[in-house]
Order: structure tokens, then C-alpha cells, then sequence
């Protein structure tokens, strides 16, 4: 399915707005990085909420999202404290879904629920809405949910190493996986190639959106997806964090590095490229770190 390019509303509990790195609160950088193995196209990311991203992940999904692990906080039993089923949470925010116990597999497996839930590929922006998932893994299948093919999915993201290979070459008519941890690390596999470019464009808008002193909820164009790829034909590992800000402009200085951030990682000091958001206009440019200030 094309993916059009977006206003992305920016809400003041955006993963820029809420994480923070360190005891001096430090706000939390954008973090990219890419790379393409065996037909699979694998980004690691930061800062972004799973709601922030469930049209990316539609647009880039088959029929069917199977939910493999949940952990949240925003759906508790008043009793006993204790975390809903995911086919509750699915109930709850009026989502259609079918339930699979993973019994004996979940048992066996850490990063499991006790149930996957499979859903139709358009619901997953409703079943985010408006809550945060401390961790969130799912897959899709093409195709209507399939008991059978539900657990393989969940026997190949459970056992997966960290998702330092790719995992979709082994689930033949899959083309998408999500992994995201404290609803702001984000882990994304996809078949599509233009699932990079459209993720860092996504990372940009809610980075410059989350910087600007209006009142939010706002409405931030994202750059166009060409600016993004140009950006990732240049490196495909880059660090960013916001430069100057006033109500008019963002500028976000972006470091090319040479191996994957990590947040324990000192952020380089040298900029790079620096990306311009002209909020009067809706514009996005990239300029030379050079040219700002000149």
C-alpha cells in the first residue's frame, strides 16, 4: 500500500517529550540506524511511541497483526494490580481481535504473553490509541488469523537473538516486525524499503513538533520522504538532537557515527547536517551545519 506523505500530530506525552537520559535529565536524542539483510530492511530508533508509529506499521503490513508480547500499566485489575489479558485491552478499546493461548510456549519462551491476539491490519491505530505499552512485539501475516501460523510467528519472535538477524526470511508472506521497549526504543523489520525513510521522517517530525513552545497538541508536516532517504544514502547511522528553537523554527543537528548509538554512548559533539523546520511555512530543508547562524 503507497504511503502518503502526513501532518503528524505532536501531543505533549510524545517519546521525545517524556524520556529523558541520565540523573541531569538530559532529553532524549533521535537515534537512526539501518541496515539491509537478506531481503529484510532492520532500523533501530529512537525516541517514538508505538501509536506514534501504527500508520507507518499499517502502511507497511500485510493483512493480519499478531500481537505476541504486552506489557503495560495503563490496563490493571483494581484488585489485584495485575496486568489485562491483551484480548481484554483489545475489547476494552473496541477492537475486534481473536484470542490464541501460548500456553507451554509462552512458559518456555521469555518475551511471550500467555496470548497472542491476532487482528485486522486497520485496527492496530484504535488498539493503540490513547495508552502506552511498556513492551509490544508483534508481526503480520497475509491472510486471515490462523491458529497454526499464529504460533510460529510467536516461536520465531520469542527465540529471536535480540533481532540481530533477521527474523521475516523465516516467515514466508510476512513483511513486518515491530519490537518496542519502554514505548520509546523501537526495534522495526520490514521487506518494504521504504519503511527506513519513511520511520526517520516520522522520528523528525515528532523531534521538531515535541521542541516547539505552542500549545499541543500540533499539527507538524513531515519532511518529504526524499529528504529522509538522502539522509541515509549519505550513513546509515545517525544521531540527533535539537539546536536552536524559537516559535517560527527548529533546527535539529544531526551526527553521522559509524556504528549503531547506544544510550550509554557520549553523543558526538560535531554536527554533521542540520535540518531546518520552518514552522510558518511548513518547510523542511537540509542545511550544512555551516550554513546556520550564517
Amino acid at each position: 500500500m503507497p504511503r502518503k506523505a502526513l501532518v503528524v500530530e505532536v501531543g505533549p506525552h510524545s517519546g521525545f517529550s517524556v524520556n529523558s537520559i541520565g540523573m541531569n535529565g538530559m532529553l532524549f536524542p533521535l537515534y537512526f540506524s539501518v541496515r539491509e539483510a537478506s531481503g529484510s530492511w532492520m532500523v533501530n530508533a529512537t525516541a517514538a511511541q508505538a501509536r506514534e508509529l501504527a500508520d507507518v506499521l499499517v502502511s507497511a503490513a500485510s493483512d493480519t497483526i499478531v500481537v505476541v508480547d504486552l506489557g503495560t500499566n495503563s490496563f490493571l485489575d483494581s484488585d489485584s494490580f495485575a496486568p489485562w489479558p491483551p484480548s481484554r485491552i483489545a475489547a476494552a478499546q473496541g477492537v475486534t481481535c481473536q484470542a490464541h493461548p501460548l500456553g507451554a510456549l509462552a512458559a518456555g519462551v521469555i518475551g511471550l504473553s500467555e496470548e497472542a491476539i491476532a487482528m485486522r491490519r486497520e485496527a492496530l491505530p484504535q488498539f493503540l490509541d490513547g495508552w502506552s505499552p511498556y513492551e509490544l512485539t508483534l508481526a503480520d501475516m497475509p491472510g486471515s488469523p490462523d491458529p497454526g501460523r499464529t504460533e510460529e510467528i510467536a516461536l520465531a519472535l520469542g527465540t529471536a537473538a535480540y533481532y540481530d538477524e533477521p527474523v521475516l526470511p523465516g516467515l514466508p508472506g510476512s513483511c513486518l516486525l515491530y519490537s518496542g521497549h519502554d514505548d520509546c526504543y523501537l526495534h522495526i523489520e520490514s521487506t518494504d524499503p521504504a519503511v527506513p525513510s519513511a520511520l526517520l521522517s516520522r522520528l523528525l517530525a515528532l523531534l521538531a513538533g515535541s521542541a516547539l513552545p505552542i500549545a499541543s497538541p500540533l499539527e507538524v508536516p513531515e519532511p518529504v520522504v526524499s529528504m529522509a532517504a538522502r539522509l541515509i544514502a549519505d550513513n546509515p547511522h545517525w544521531t540527533g538532537r535539537l539546536g536552536a528553537v524559537s516559535r517560527d523554527t527548529v533546527t535539529i543537528s544531526l551526527s553521522a557515527v559509524a556504528a549503531p548509538w547506544r544510550p550509554g554512548h557520549p553523543l558526538p559533539e560535531r554536527a554533521d547536517r542540520t535540518v531546518v523546520y520552518d514552522a510558518l511555512r511548513g518547510l523542511w530543508r537540509i542545511a550544512a551545519a555551516s550554513e546556520v547562524g550564517a
